[in-house]
């Protein structure tokens, strides 16, 4: 058996991603259990990893080297692997149930399947632009140790008639090949509704293929796309989707732990009970960054303490920059 050492080993090269020393680690484990006289185990170890070395090859062909006009699939996606837990969002109740449900049947899903059930795959997020849409996608990536895939959609989207379907169809097979996380961010562009008049026939078509798409995928992968406004999506949508996730502007009991939870590394000699009005209609992104902007002044003066009135005068320089663009 493999020593406590040796599973370490092999338990930090998985999530390192180092997949030569895992593949190193694993077979000398089956050539310790060789010169035990364990040779089906050893033969059995090995085997894994030349299966593995098999589809990881077929893999790579199969998401850098497939070749769509000029492009290569590669520039439809930004991959990333967050390292994000669920203590590091603010969210309603409703939402942060609703991710860990989420989560819990992924982990569980074999379970399901034993009664002909399915795990929640297919998620649309719906809310205003800054409340943690892009962070929620990116969470449930981490918390179930997949790589995220953001869809870049101005690179889906092009004038060519019937492109844009082939490049959602290339995508589509990457989702089946290569499991993981999926964000189509600002779905707006594909998913308009198709009633509107102004909608022209080529982007019915397009939106007709990812419904087409979205309903015949049975992959292990897990698709969310996000909206910044719901009523311009298409009815046709939404019973394609598992769950729908609704987002909007924090309430004061969500402001006042976003504000405990970004200052947590300083000191506050204020109360921020007091600060709250001030921050009411913004953001999780704005008052973020009114945060940052504050401790880096601090941080730049040699302050051990966040000012009070240097985060009130962030949220009111945020707040005027949203009554210019809208007197505009």
């Amino acid at each position: 058996m493999a020593n406590a050492s040796q599973i370490k080993a092999l338990i930090k090269s998985h999530y390192d991603n180092d997949y030569t020393r895992f593949d190193t680690l694993s077979l000398q484990l089956a050539a310790h259990e060789a010169t035990l006289g364990h040779s089906s185990l050893a033969l059995e170890v090995k085997r894994l990893v030349d299966d593995s070395k098999k589809n990881r090859t077929v893999e790579s062909i199969n998401s850098k080297n497939v070749r769509l006009y000029n492009n290569t699939i590669d520039e439809l996606f930004i991959y990333s692997r967050p390292m994000l837990d669920m203590s590091e969002i603010i969210l309603s109740t409703s939402n942060q149930d609703k991710i860990v449900k989420i989560l819990s049947e992924y982990n569980n899903q074999e379970k399901l399947k034993k009664h002909g059930l399915k795990h929640r795959r297919k998620i649309l997020l719906s809310g205003h632009p800054g409340t943690g849409k892009t962070m929620s996608a990116s969470i449930i990536a981490s918390e179930l140790h997949l790589p995220l895939y953001v869809i870049q959609i101005d690179k889906i989207i092009t004038k060519f008639m019937g492109e844009t379907g082939a490049k959602l169809r290339q995508i589509f097979k990457m989702i089946e090949m290569q499991k993981g996380v999926y964000f189509f961010d600002e779905f707006d562009s594909i998913g308009t509704d198709r009633s509107k008049d102004n909608e022209v026939g080529e982007m019915r078509r397009v939106l007709n293929s990812f419904l087409q798409f979205l309903e015949n995928d049975n992959s292990d992968s897990l698709i969310i796309t996000a909206t910044n406004n719901i009523a311009l999506l298409d009815r046709a949508l939404f019973r394609r989707f598992d769950d729908i996730l609704y987002y909007d502007i924090p309430t004061k009991e969500e402001i006042l732990k976003l504000l405990k939870l970004r200052l947590q590394a300083f000191t506050v000699k204020f109360d921020l009970d007091g600060v709250l009005a001030k921050a009411s209609g913004l953001s999780h992104a704005d008052i973020v960054k009114s945060c940052n902007d504050a401790i880096k002044e601090a941080i730049i003066n040699d302050k051990k303490y966040i000012s009070r009135t240097s985060l009130l005068n962030n949220f009111e320089i945020i707040k005027e920059s949203y009554k210019k663009i809208s007197e505009a």
